[in-house]
């Protein structure tokens, strides 16, 4: 885990398993200030803290990262749950000092909670969001996928695949989803000649928004 005050780099690995290899969270400009945010959660408002962030971005991950590691408990996909349960848990977490994290939409912007005491005890939490991912970030978002599938990409692989992926968690993770695809389907090494079917299969060489990693 990281320590407090400390910069955070490179992945952190979590405590769960999915084929292919360990799930990690890559870490980079896009979220390492939402981890820092984490590692010290008892100086949030109510020590309550919204995880926001655009689809595939890792949030769920975090979550897991954040209880896993005793900073606080978690609530993921809280806007799909019912209100009532997730005001009891905020009064839980209350009673015992324990910080919450609450994946969900920012309130009342992209989440409208009916419940008014909910609603002012989320409206005042801190807001926490994940940013999209920069050249350095993809890279390691590459990798990772990469991994976790077992997949192994041919020496400049990320020097030719960063400026031509897509600006988005899920479309690096479509992106090296559809590399293993091809590869596996043709019984060939992920080289420069899948590479760019990939990308042209995703659409004009990959760069377009295509919409957490993990």
């Amino acid at each position: 885990m990281p320590h407090p005050g400390k910069p955070f780099a490179g992945q952190i690995p979590l405590p769960l398993t999915r084929p292919g290899g360990a799930v990690r969270i890559v870490v980079g400009p896009a979220n390492e200030g939402v981890l820092d945010a984490c590692n010290h959660a008892a100086s949030w408002p109510f020590r309550t803290a919204l995880l926001w962030g655009e689809p595939r971005s890792g949030k769920s991950l975090i979550a897991r990262w954040f209880a896993a590691n005793g900073l606080g408990d978690a609530i993921d996909d809280a806007q799909t749950l019912d209100e009532d349960a997730i005001f009891h848990r905020w009064n839980r977490a209350q009673e015992a000092q324990r910080p919450l994290l609450i994946i969900g939409p920012p309130v009342p912007d992209g989440w409208k909670v009916s419940l008014p005491d909910l609603g002012s005890r989320l409206g005042a939490a801190l807001n926490l969001r994940i940013d999209p991912p920069g050249d350095t970030m993809i890279e390691g978002l590459i990798e990772a996928h990469a991994e976790a599938r077992g997949l192994a990409l041919a020496d400049g692989a990320t020097t030719y695949l960063v400026p031509r992926a897509p600006r988005s968690f899920a479309g690096i993770e479509a992106l090296v989803a559809e590399i293993d695809r091809i590869s596996l389907e043709r019984k060939v090494p992920a080289t420069l000649a899948v590479w760019r079917e990939a990308l042209d299969t995703l659409g004009g060489g990959g760069m377009g928004e295509q919409g957490d990693l993990l």
